[in-house]
This record gives C-alpha cells, structure tokens and sequence, in this order.
C-alpha cells in the first residue's frame, strides 16, 4: 500500500503506523463477575501469515521494535594493530516473536557507505540514540519487513562506520567480514555489545537474505561465491561481479589509481589503513591492465558454482558506472550451474528499482523473500524469469534472458554494415576525437574513425544479449587501444534520465525519527536523432589473454574480438545502425593514445549482433543523416559514484 503527498513533517506516537492504525497491548478487561484474570497468560503473538496469498502481512509493532548493535569477532587483524578486527551490526526486530521464542529470519545490507555517503537517492545515513544504539536504519527495508516478521541487520563492513580495521575495495578481507556475521547468526561464531558482554543470536533462523545496491550488491554477490550456510538468497542492484571488470575493459583502465582512492573515499583515516591502501595501488597493475591474482582475489564469477544462494539480480541498461557486462556475466555464470535466478532491467542508469518501479519492487521483493525466507508457496519461482523495460514505463515479461541464445554475424563492407566486402580500410589513432565527434555525420568519412552503417531496418529489430566485433587487423605497433560503438539513428523521444519530485510515497510502519517515506522520481525522454546501443573497448595484445598479454607482431595479421556491453532494446523499423570503430578513448577510458594505425580485413571482420527477431541489410548507397548533437555526451565519473 503507498501514500503519496507533498512531503511534510510528521510527528507519531510510538504506536502509530504509516497509514493511521495503532498497534499496542490492549489493557486486560475485568471478568464478568468483576474479578480480575489472575495470573497473566503465556505471552502471544497474532499470526503474521496470511493463509490466503501465502504472504506475510504487517502485525508486528515497528515503533517498539527491539534496536541492538553488537559487535562481531572475526579472526583477521587488517589494521596490524595486535587486535582482531570486529564488525559492527546493528539489528531491527520484533519484540513479539522474542517474547514468544518464535525465530525470524534475516534480510541484510552489508554496506561501506552508512557513515561515509548514505544509501539510497536521499542519501540517508544511520543515526544512533544517546546510547550509540541504532535508531534509524536507511532505506525503506526495516519498516516494510520488520512488522512482518523479519529481522533488519545493517553491517559495517571492515574498516567501515563503526566496524574496526581496514578495509580491501572487494577483497577477501571485506567479505569474510561479511561472512563472520552471518557465522554469527547461524551460531558458527561469537559477538558481544558494546560493554563486552557476549552476545547470541538465538532469536534468529539463520537464514539470511541479502539486498544492496552498487557496493552492496556486490558484497552479496562476493559472499554468495564463498558459499557460506545460511545464506538463501541475495538481491544485488546494479552490483559489480568482477572488480577487474569495473576497473578496465580488456587491459584498457577506465581511471587509474581507483583501488586506493575508493578505499580512501569510504575508510578509516588512520596510518594503517593508508598503508593497505598504498598497497593497493601497488598490486592494481594499472601500468599493464593485466588481471592478476590480486583480480582473481576480487572476481565473483570465477566462483560462481558455489553459490547455494538464489540471486534476484536487477540492473539499468544505461549503466557506465556499473556498466551491463556486470549483470550479464554473472548471470550466465549462475546459469551454467543452475542457480535460481530472477532478472529485472529498466531503461535506467545507476537506479534502484525502488525509485523507478516502486510499488512493483516492492511488492515483488516481499513475494521473493516471502519465498525464500519464510517457505511460503506464492507461486513467486513460477512466474517469467525476466522483466525488461523497452519503453519508458513499457516493461514486458520474458520466460528466460537472454532472448537470443547466439549471435548473428553481421559483415562488414566500406561504409557499410550489413554486405560481406572486400579489400581493407584504416584506423588511425586520434586521441581528439570525442564521442559526439565519432557518432555525427555516420554517413561521412572522418580521420580517425571507420564507420560502417546499415540500411533502413525493414522491420524492427530486439537485440537481447551481448554483441561482440571481430575484426581480422594489422596494426603498425605492438599493441593499441580498440574502441567500437553501435549506435541507432533515427528521431524518437529516447529516456534522457530522472529527476526527483517534491511528492513522496511511504511504505511500511513509521516512528518520529524514521517515517518510511521517500521522494517520487520522474522519468526524464528527450527528443534526439541517435542513441547508443553499446560500447566496447579492448586492448588489443589483451584480446588472446588477459593475464598473459601477447604484443602484436607490427605488419602481421591478428584476429581481435572487442566485447560490447550486454543490452536489450527493441529497435523500431526505419532506422539505422551504425557501428564505429576508433581507437584509443580519452573520454571513457584513462589516456592511453599509442599513435598506432591498423588495417581493418573486411571479409575477416564482422558484427555479432544477439538477434532475435528482424534483420539487418546494407544500402546499396550511403544516405547522407544529419546528427544534431544537442546534449554532449558525458561519461559517469567513477570518482564520484552514485551509491
């Protein structure tokens, strides 16, 4: 259920909820003959099940909800401080089900972000009573689960918040510290509060629910690849799956020196944790943009076959933060080893799913962790396996993703995408060429650039996958940057973004200091002439290998493969696609310019397009199309992330 109105302040008592009902104990009435009742009866709770849709419904009292934070042992000492580093958690829960005995389980996000940045659109941190207990909890997780029989734990991972130590940007070290909590509260390991005094977590079930968007989607994603017990499921938002992927495409970095200044950005300031970080930037092999073990150490997919967790995965197909290979490379992993798995992708960029689809994610959130945590049949498995948004607010529902299980290729001829040429064409470096200057005048010849465009699709095409160019080249030195865009020309309203109302929407029960209730976005089209359908770049002595990079033989023929990011778009009859090819990218990439020149072999080389339905022709004659760049193209900066 959603209120909307123009936000306000509001104060409640502590038995008020969000839509007006009051939960309380109800004081005992007198017996008919005027006695009392004698000895008070066993204490109980109502039943938080509704038979009927197999759901759990709101009948525990959010506003007296039990608050704790505790303090969980693990065996490392990151910091070098001769301490074992402890993780802070704090806890929401009913006080029904402890007073009754009856245990709940576990929805968690494991987070770096609670003191640093704050979660969410609005930014929201954690705040702590006079005591330095946990009183407001960001995000609308604790008032919409906790009254229905859940548990909310917020976890500072290592070197985080209140937790101590030094945290690793997705190593061993922040997961473990993840993985200790969970230990706890499946009674593998201890904890104590804040005055020493041991702790247990006998009121829970062990099973554990993990949720988090960007940085904490990914530590779900990292502690579902050690396989720990107890954890059932995990729902990561726009999350990373392989760190080395989020830090370069194919040897080529997108900015240097990331490791140590995210480490930095989100961490303690201490002596200790800067010579972690130091030692992060001497292990990231910016210089070479090899992956090497300290890659391996921060990459999920290898490690996808022990994942015993189900995984509810969400993503925007706008992403160049957390850019769509993520998803898709971690989705086809789950796959091969059958995990049970769930898909949603929005038209949308860095965006949780509540912003852009609210009601619907919420509701689909409680089905899947009504499922998954609580056993109860609601049919949420049987439902298609992926929703993908085509059209601003247009979604439709698949049976399983991709739609296309391969690639068609595509040839290439000069200036043409769709007709098998002849002969060869040539790239040379130009570092000034931006992206607007690359995508405009498709149908002219520009230094620097090879463009090769389609004809006018004679009927619509869906793209659902991820493409990928072959290019059979000669290059004049060992090695250079490869870039390929594959962009859609025609006028349409295209999404352009969202922006935040003055309207809100609450859900779940509310006390003074957390009313559950949070900003309407819009969605933002604007009119255009183009779009980009996917970007790719790979450094091409990386192209065989990405540990063991095998420099180019100047003059001599190689075959190179540039992946491009994972989409699904439904592209209308009559326009056209264009696919460029450039070389190095200042704009997206860290400046990597090598002045190299390559020969392109046409019959060698072609698009890899995941068709599904339509086709894709070559015009007998290139049209001339006319590119108005109205809004300059502006990649995400990676050091100002959106949480």
């Amino acid at each position: 259920m959603t209120t909307v109105r123009t936000r306000v302040t509001i104060l409640v008592s502590s038995t008020a909820l969000c839509f007006g009902a009051a939960i309380g104990s109800a004081a005992a009435a007198p017996l008919p003959d005027g006695s009392d009742r004698g000895a008070p009866a066993p204490p109980t709770e109502p039943s938080n099940i509704d038979q009927r849709t197999h759901s759990t419904k709101p009948v525990y009292d959010y506003a007296n909800a039990i608050r704790e934070s505790v303090y969980v042992d693990t065996a490392m000492d990151s910091d070098s401080d001769g301490k074992n580093d402890t993780i802070a958690v704090d806890i929401v829960r009913p006080s029904e089900t402890a007073l009754t005995g009856r245990k709940i389980p576990v929805i968690m996000d494991a987070s770096p972000y609670y003191s640093c940045c704050g979660r969410g659109n609005e930014s929201e941190k954690k705040t702590y009573d006079e005591n330095g207990v946990i009183q407001k909890m960001p995000l609308f997780y604790d008032n919409y689960f906790v009254p229905r029989g859940y548990a909310m734990v917020g976890v500072d991972i290592v070197g985080t918040n209140r937790s101590t130590g030094c945290g690793d940007v997705g190593g061993k070290d922040e997961i473990d510290s993840v993985v200790a909590v969970i230990d706890w509260l499946n009674g593998r390991n201890s904890a104590h509060t804040s005055d020493g005094s041991p702790v247990t977590a006998s009121w829970t079930t062990g099973a554990v629910g993990m949720i988090g968007k960007s940085y904490d989607g990914t530590l779900a994603n990292g502690v579902a690849a050690t396989g720990v017990r107890g954890l059932k499921t995990i729902v990561p938002i726009s999350a990373i799956s392989s760190w080395y992927d989020y830090t370069r495409s194919g040897g080529v970095p997108y900015s240097d020196d990331y490791m140590p200044w995210l480490a930095s950005h989100i961490g303690h300031d201490t002596p200790a944790c800067e010579a972690v970080r130091a030692d992060l930037g001497d292990n990231d092999d910016d210089e070479t943009g090899d992956y090497t073990k300290f890659w391996a150490e921060r990459d999920y997919v290898k490690d996808a076959r022990k994942v015993k967790a189900s995984v509810f995965m969400t993503h925007g197909l706008s992403d160049y933060n957390v850019q769509t290979n993520h998803f898709s490379q971690w989705w086809d992993a789950l796959a091969k080893n059958k995990v049970p798995r769930k898909l949603w992708l929005g038209l949308e960029d860095h965006v949780d799913p509540f912003e852009f689809r609210r009601q619907d994610w919420v509701d689909e959130l409680h089905k899947w962790f009504d499922y998954w945590l609580q056993g109860l049949p609601n049919g949420v498995m049987r439902e298609p396996m992926a929703s993908v948004e085509t059209a601003p607010d247009k979604w439709n529902d698949y049976q399983t993703w991709p739609a296309a299980k391969h690639t068609t290729p595509i040839p290439l001829a000069a200036g043409k995408l769709g007709a098998a040429g002849k002969g060869t064409v040539t790239v040379t470096d130009d570092p000034e060429l931006t992206e607007d200057d690359i995508v405009a005048t498709p149908s002219e010849e520009i230094a620097g650039r090879q463009m090769f465009v389609s004809a006018p699709l004679p009927t619509a095409i869906r793209v659902s996958g991820t493409p990928t160019v072959t290019l059979r080249i000669k290059a004049d030195s060992t090695t250079t940057p490869i870039t390929a865009r594959l962009v859609e020309y025609g006028d349409a309203q295209r999404y352009s973004g969202i922006a935040t109302t003055k309207d809100e929407s609450c859900h779940g029960q509310q006390t003074s200091y957390d009313d559950g209730c949070y900003f309407l976005i819009k969605k933002l089209t604007a009119k255009s002439d183009h779009g980009i359908v996917s970007r790719g770049w790979i450094d091409a002595a990386h192209s065989g290998s990405l540990s063991k990079p095998k420099p180019l033989t100047p003059g001599k023929w190689t075959t190179v493969t540039v992946p491009l990011r994972a989409q699904d778009e439904i592209i209308p009859k009559g326009r056209v696609l264009g696919l460029a090819v450039t070389l190095s990218d200042v704009e997206w990439t860290s400046p990597n310019d090598t002045g190299a020149s390559i020969d392109i072999d046409l019959a060698g080389s072609r698009l890899n397009l995941p068709l599904t339905t339509g086709k894709l022709t070559a015009p007998a004659k290139v049209a001339p199309i006319d590119v108005d760049i109205t809004t300059p193209t502006e990649r995400p900066d990676l050091r100002d992330p959106k949480n």
